[in-house]
């Protein structure tokens, strides 16, 4: 997915890529709802929650790719990256798209190599949450304080390029952290814990850092400087918020199943001591 918005303000048009983005997202959500409706016909559940949340992915990546942002140029700009980076891989991400894909898909090649790649060694690094972190925010770190975010207004296969990895990373951390789809490894909620709350700190000072100085070779106004930096701090917040949600229902899941068990455990115990000798 790539954004087409390079120079933002109320003159700037979508452009090509930004079509093009809006109309992939979207075929994307046919193509989702496509394979649950498949899924159910046959008997099979798949709660219309999930359908409702990777279409609002999709929708809010094609409005940000052509739809006409709010505020200056720079909140405009950090709307984007919410929407893009943050709160569309959390929906798609809650989802669960590979799930599907791997019931939906007949047993072929494709499903084959599908699971192959769901559990390759390449895919079990990229998802280590601390190097996912690393990608996600350590990108935007270089984005907006070296020279790039001033490049990237003036060249539109950089803008791409840029919005494509803030996308993509974002994906990565937010699978990383929430683990719902099957991977080659599943790593702690200890882990993953941790490294949510050290993203979520990173992120925080870059907002608080452009709140008091733009990204280096730009100038925006003092209001707009301002609230976007606002916007990424507090959006970044809510978006982080979710994600510490979903881990802690994971947390609540495994630790039920873990008593369920035990309590089984002890139920088969007490059982057999009662028995009489013989029986």
């Amino acid at each position: 997915m790539i954004l087409g918005h390079v120079h933002s303000g109320p003159d700037a048009g979508p452009g090509v890529a930004g079509l093009v983005t809006a109309v992939a997202a979207l075929l994307a959500a046919v193509v989702y709802g496509a394979a649950a409706s498949r899924l159910r016909r046959r008997g099979d559940a798949w709660p219309w929650w999930r359908d409702a949340s990777f279409t609002a992915g999709s929708a809010g990546l094609a409005w940000v790719a052509v739809g006409s942002l709010p505020g200056g140029a720079l909140t405009a700009h950090m709307a984007q990256h919410l929407v893009v980076g943050m709160a569309a891989p959390l929906l798609f991400v809650l989802a669960r798209p590979l799930t599907l894909a791997l019931r939906a898909l007949a047993p072929s090649a494709a499903r084959r190599g599908l699971v192959a790649l769901a559990h390759s060694r390449a895919v079990g690094w990229l998802v280590f949450p601390p190097l996912a972190a690393l990608l996600d925010v350590g990108g935007l770190w270089l984005l907006y304080r070296s020279g790039l975010f001033a490049a990237m207004q003036h060249h539109a296969w950089l803008h791409a390029v840029v919005h494509l990895h803030v996308l993509t990373a974002g994906l990565l951390f937010t699978f990383a952290v929430c683990q719902l789809d099957a991977v080659r490894r599943r790593w702690s909620l200890a882990v993953r814990g941790m490294t949510l709350l050290a993203a979520g700190a990173a992120h925080a000072v870059l907002a608080k850092s452009l709140y008091a100085a733009a990204p280096p070779g730009t100038t925006f106004a003092s209001a707009d400087l301002h609230t976007g930096a606002q916007l990424m701090y507090y959006g970044g917040d809510l978006v982080e918020a979710g994600l510490a949600v979903v881990l802690a229902a994971s947390w609540y899941r495994a630790t039920g199943r873990a008593w369920a068990v035990r309590g089984r455990a002890q139920a088969r115990r007490s059982w057999a001591a009662g028995v009489p000798a013989g029986r």
